[in-house]
């Protein structure tokens, strides 16, 4: 059943979201979808020599991620309820987002970009097309959650977006000023 909803989601189909939206039972699958995408971008994209330094900074970057999509959900919710008048739960909206949220493993493929410049030339533009379908997915599936018509949907998911997208740069920012103050420390002790 999940696989048949991951694929779904893959091919756009607004029924899986329907379903996922009235099936309760299915946040905790949601949440954990956010998870695990979340952690394999953050591994992959984190590779370093120092092994507790990439752990670290795997671990801290998708409990940010994690919260990251919590919050532009929560935004979301906020902004379909109170302006636009939508009948949605939070519970709704992260069942189908994070459902949605699959096209995030395209994320993965990004460390295959760093290997050389020809395959950088091949993976960045696919990484591009990844995050347009993550954005196209999350459209989908907001519209069948909020059940709003096409233009505020569209105000409430850019406003999910920006959200999301300033979370994750201030983020990055605090892993890497945190990233180089653990590796200082590390390196005082030899390791």
């Amino acid at each position: 059943m999940l696989v048949e909803r991951i694929i779904g989601a893959f091919t756009f189909r607004r029924q899986v979201y329907a379903d996922v939206e009235r099936d309760t039972t299915f946040t905790m699958t949601a949440w954990l979808l956010v998870a695990a995408i979340a952690f394999l971008n953050q591994l992959f994209t984190r590779a370093s020599t120092q092994v507790l330094s990439w752990l670290g900074g795997t671990i801290a970057g998708t409990i940010w991620s994690v919260f990251a999509f919590a919050v532009a959900a929560y935004i979301m919710n906020w902004m379909g309820r109170a302006l636009f008048k939508a009948d949605v739960t939070f519970g709704e909206l992260v069942r189908t987002l994070g459902l949605a949220y699959v096209w995030g493993i395209v994320g993965v493929i990004g460390v295959l970009a760093g290997l050389s410049n020809a395959l950088t030339c091949l993976f960045v533009p696919a990484l591009v097309v990844g995050w347009v379908m993550l954005v196209i997915s999350w459209f989908v599936a907001a519209k069948e959650a909020l059940d709003l018509d096409v233009v505020r949907t569209l105000i409430t998911v850019a406003l999910g977006w920006l959200v999301f997208g300033v979370i994750m740069a201030v983020g990055s920012w605090l892993l890497k000023l945190i990233g180089w103050t653990a590796a200082g420390v590390w390196s005082m002790f030899g390791f």
